[in-house]
């Protein structure tokens, strides 16, 4: 079989949206971007959304936005990709990271709070596969240990730790009853191309209405910081007369553009399909698998909904060495597959920054025997079946390679 392991699903929506978009004289950020931003801060049921061109962007600028910088802390997982942590490296703070609970993806809530200092501002939870964090656990555990430190106005208004989700991953994911975007302070999305909605390039925040903080203020902040700091953006530009604009700040450039948007227009008006795709081949899995020799992550239970991104299963009882050898048996069976995540103390970067991944025991056991099987709307049934059938096979081998 012709597997492949998370290509764009891509339609006529997606494809006359962008069309639309080229004949129109509107290319970067303009109409298509915001009514973007509208349509993700309907669905998420929040009040407000910035698109931008990456949630690595998205988690950035909310750290610049609150004033996070040098002497600062910011904790996040030990288990997640790079850009949970190198944006607080970006904005000169201390990257403070977690191990994750015992045979668990989601960080130690215990450690969480064991690490808080005086110096902390925020904390990164990641929404890991889709699956959504204990965010209350995380608000309590910042309620009980309340030795923040505010160091400017806005900080002053939170009076606390601000919670700014990674949610890369759990876009149309749930809470407790409650939509990924609307659950933590802030909530910072993907929309690369591998993700389950995608713009090719592409990230969106939302956050959450507080007493006392203007929407619109924070909105215009996300726009002086994505562009360069100017006072005006293209689309305002255009009316007669108002081509003058300031420079206030030194700031970025990381705009959403509409032929980006586009594309999420298109996808958007299709994903409640999407996402009941992606359940029905989880179940498909769970329902396949061998569960005496794998073990998959729970997507969904009574208090969480997940957005179904990846389908993580771990080899029970089984090593790195054995789990790389199963993938490549994998491969030789037309069936590709992946890890997520090798845990960041054990990349250089972050060796060089002072981590090792010796204190952070229950990550490695994570990592060293996870493998991620593909899930995505455009696999068949027997595709999944097929996934399935292989992977039990070579799992009942007494050892791997002939």
């Amino acid at each position: 079989m012709n597997i492949q392991f998370s290509p764009p699903d891509i339609s006529d929506l997606e494809i006359n949206e962008v069309i639309d978009t080229l004949k129109s004289g509107w290319l970067t950020t303009g109409p298509k971007t915001k009514k973007f931003e509208n349509s993700i801060a309907l669905f998420t049921n929040t009040s407000r959304a910035v698109c931008l061109n990456s949630a690595t962007a998205s988690m950035e600028l909310t750290l610049r936005l609150l004033g996070i910088g040098e002497g600062d802390e910011v904790i996040t997982s030990a288990y997640t990709y790079s850009a949970s942590a190198s944006v607080i490296e970006h904005v000169g703070a201390k990257v403070v990271l977690v191990d994750t609970q015992k045979d668990s993806f989601q960080m130690d809530y215990k450690q969480l709070e064991r690490a808080i200092t005086p110096n902390t501002k925020a904390i990164i939870p990641v929404d890991i596969a889709g699956v959504m964090c204990d965010y209350d656990e995380i608000f309590k555990i910042i309620e009980n240990k309340n030795i923040f430190i505010p160091s400017n106005e806005l900080q002053e208004l939170f009076n606390r730790i601000v919670v700014i989700a990674d949610g890369a991953h759990s876009f149309g994911a749930e809470y407790k009853g409650k939509k990924s975007g609307s659950v933590a302070d802030f909530t910072c999305f993907s929309f690369h191309a591998v993700k389950n909605l995608t713009t090719g390039e592409g990230g969106a925040v939302t956050w959450r209405d507080f007493s006392g903080l203007d929407n619109e203020w924070i909105y215009k902040q996300y726009m002086l910081l994505s562009l360069h700091g100017q006072s005006k953006d293209a689309l305002a530009k255009t009316k007669l007369g108002a081509w003058e604009y300031d420079i206030v700040s030194p700031a970025y450039k990381c705009n959403m553009t509409d032929i980006m948007a586009s594309i999420g227009l298109g996808q958007l008006k299709r994903y409640p399909d999407i996402l009941e795709r992606r359940k029905q081949i989880i179940e498909l899995y769970n329902d396949n698998l061998n569960r005496n020799i794998l073990d998959p992550l729970e997507h969904f239970t009574r208090t969480y909904l997940s957005s179904g991104h990846l389908y993580m299963v771990r080899l029970l009882g089984r090593d790195e060495e054995y789990r790389n050898e199963v993938i490549e048996e994998m491969a030789k069976k037309g069936i590709p597959t992946n890890v997520h995540y090798k845990p960041l103390p054990m990349h250089s970067a972050y060796k060089n920054l002072g981590f090792s991944i010796e204190n952070y025991p229950n990550a490695y056991d994570m990592y060293k025997n996870e493998i991620t099987l593909p899930l995505h709307p455009l696999l068949t049934d027997e595709q999944v079946i097929y996934i399935c059938e292989s992977l039990n096979s070579i799992m009942t081998q007494t050892k791997v390679k002939s």
